[in-house]
């Protein structure tokens, strides 16, 4: 047990000073605005260390969605595969993992950003209980951590508090439950969101779309489950993380949505309608745009060159080359 917690206070003592660091650097500027002590200053903190964290793994965000994309217009390869060596698991798993080698994506892409986060959603959520009971971690003082663990928002609601051990504070339990009801619904609504608007047909079912409802509706109760043990700080950040995802996502489906899917659709739509705005020539789809089959003609014969009568002595009676000579065949 003390060599697994070594391990863990290796992997956690860094996201400690990273995370104190953000926060006393944010709680500092609105100290100078609000109460220090109070709990809105805190709670903003927790929102702007959101804010930085996500901001820092656009990359990755990038990465997953192209990767998504590139899961959903492989499915009929996958299909493909599924009739092929349906007999054969092992074959088949092999082939859709060199598959997924090719074209440069993976299944589980789509969870990265929540894996990355969960480390620092549990140094956030240690360090605000422990600074509750007044030990302080990373760069926060002893001071500090009273203020932080001691905030209260609204001057009533102490944002270390859990909906389990709030003792049958009402404050502390309809805020926890507000929380917890917006955690769960953004949850849900950016996963529903992606697979709505920007999953072609093909990519609704399989092992793949399988796999999204299954996060669809799994996720969702985790966090419900889980968020009622969450202090309130934590929920404000986990809260503010799902809707940086909901506004993120829908600015990628909206300008940048994958072709065959109902927001391609709805782009195609608007591009037509502003460009009919602007009196500009509206550009033909992609089916609107191929030209019409032209009917095909029987090949005509290529008929020999007339020559003068010049020519012809001089070539000694010679007919040029695909003449024809007596009998109607070709010399």
């Amino acid at each position: 047990m003390g060599f697994l917690g070594d391990i863990g206070n290796f992997i956690m003592t860094p996201l400690y000073y990273v995370i104190s660091v953000v926060l006393v650097g944010f709680h500092t500027l609105l100290g100078k605005v609000l109460p220090a002590d109070g709990g809105m200053a805190w709670v903003l903190s927790i929102v702007g260390l959101t804010l930085v964290i996500r901001a820092a793994l656009i990359p990755l965000f990038v990465k997953q969605i192209k990767s998504s994309r590139n899961m959903q217009l492989i499915q009929p390869k996958v299909k493909e595969l599924q009739k092929k060596y349906g007999h054969d698991r092992e074959r088949l798993a092999q082939e859709t993992m060199k598959l997924y080698k090719d074209a440069g994506t993976n299944p589980f892409a789509s969870c990265l950003p929540i894996l990355l986060q969960m480390p620092i959603f549990f140094a956030l959520f240690r360090l605000i209980d422990q600074a509750a009971d007044g030990r302080a971690h990373g760069v926060l003082t002893e001071a500090r951590a009273e203020s932080f663990g001691g905030a209260e928002l609204f001057g009533r609601i102490p944002i270390a508090d859990t909906f389990l051990n709030a003792d049958g504070h009402i404050g502390v339990m309809l805020l926890a439950a507000v929380l917890v009801v917006a955690m769960t619904a953004t949850t849900f609504l950016t996963q529903r969101q992606l697979m709505s608007k920007n999953m072609p047909a093909d990519a609704l079912t399989g092992p793949y779309a399988q796999q999204q409802k299954m996060l669809l509706y799994v996720l969702p109760v985790v966090f419900a489950v889980g968020g009622i043990a969450f202090p309130i700080g934590v929920l404000f950040y986990w809260t503010t993380s799902n809707l940086w995802t909901m506004g993120q996502q829908f600015y990628v489906i909206r300008n940048n949505p994958a072709p065959g899917t109902p927001a391609f659709a709805a782009k195609q739509e608007r591009d037509r309608a502003k460009a009919a705005r602007k009196g500009e020539p509206v550009e033909a789809t992609a089916v609107e745009a191929a030209p019409e089959p032209e009917e095909r003609r029987p090949t005509q014969r290529q008929q020999p060159r007339k020559q003068t009568r010049q020519q012809r002595k001089s070539g000694g009676g010679q007919r040029p080359s695909g003449g024809r000579t007596e009998g109607g065949k070709q010399k």
